[in-house]
């Protein structure tokens, strides 16, 4: 939507932040409209971009998503934000939607409502996303209201759950590990005891990038690769050197068909030896490691 609209909405709604049981009053004061008014203020906005249009058109579908974001209240997360995000999704809706289609506004909204509202739960519930896919999505939202009727899941109910979804068990298994999961910090509080120091990760997790003998061993490593493959490079055959060494080493790197040319081969023949010289270096360096 507009600035000018999204300011507008914000001017009205600001109570929204301030006491949510007021904003649901004042939602529900805002009278519902009429197909015939719905389609006319829907033709003005698609058709003139009247932005009092869209914006009657928001006000009048809020207590929808009020609706809609009261399901989403169980994920520990502030209700005045889920409903300020299922309002972006309205208005996302009112932008897009199309009233020579024929289906009302409430209809085509839910999409877009619920989208914005998933995706902040999803960027807000845990300091590390848990889902990313979008099965893992749909795992998310569908097996938290399943495990509050389950508990820990047979392995029957875990099949069942993934035929449901159309996802594996193996991915129901995954999300049902990651939603017992809890965040913890990296360091222990202030005023933690003995026990709860040793327990917080800063304690047991080493970071050993800068211990000096660490340093050494890691810069032993590289170069004692590196004189491996400058040594396995040498025992190839002059034929196969330039090959790897246009094929991979060059700035123009040159194609299987410009040195098939040079050689007098095929492109396949030259694939061939370059496979087999690639082949005999990861063997060689094998050896020295």
């Amino acid at each position: 939507m507009s600035t000018a609209l999204t300011l507008s909405l914000n001017a009205q709604l600001a109570v929204l932040g301030q006491d949510t049981e007021r904003y649901t009053q004042a939602v529900k004061a805002i009278p519902i409209l009429t197909a015939e008014a719905e389609r006319e203020l829907a033709d003005r906005f698609y058709n003139e971009q009247d932005l009092n249009a869209a914006r009657m058109l928001v006000l009048s579908h809020l207590r929808f998503v009020l609706h809609i974001a009261n399901g989403y209240r169980g994920y520990g997360l502030p209700h005045a934000d889920i409903i300020q995000e299922g309002n972006v999704g309205l208005m996302k809706a009112v932008k897009r939607f199309n009233p020579t289609v024929g289906v009302r506004l409430v209809t085509f909204a839910v999409h877009w409502i619920k989208a914005e509202i998933h995706e902040y739960i999803l960027r807000n519930w845990r300091i590390v996303k848990v889902a990313t896919t979008k099965a893992q999505r749909k795992l998310f939202f569908n097996l938290r209201s399943a495990k509050k009727r389950l508990g820990w899941m047979t392995q029957q109910e875990v099949e069942d759950v993934a035929n449901d979804l159309g996802v594996t068990a193996r991915d129901v298994l995954e999300m049902e590990k990651r939603l017992s999961m809890h965040d913890t910090a990296f360091d222990a509080p202030v005023d933690a005891d003995d026990d709860h120091d040793s327990i917080a990760p800063a304690v047991y997790l080493e970071d050993d990038r800068y211990d000096p003998a660490q340093m050494i061993e890691d810069e032993q490593w590289e170069n004692r690769g590196q004189t491996a493959l400058y040594e396995a490079f040498a025992d190839l055959d002059e034929r196969s050197q330039d090959i790897l060494q246009s094929r991979w080493l060059a700035e123009e790197k040159a194609t299987l068909h410009e040195l098939a040319a040079k050689y007098n081969v095929s492109a396949e023949r030259i694939r061939q030896i370059e496979n087999s010289a690639i082949k005999k270096l990861k063997k060689q360096i094998t050896l020295y490691a």
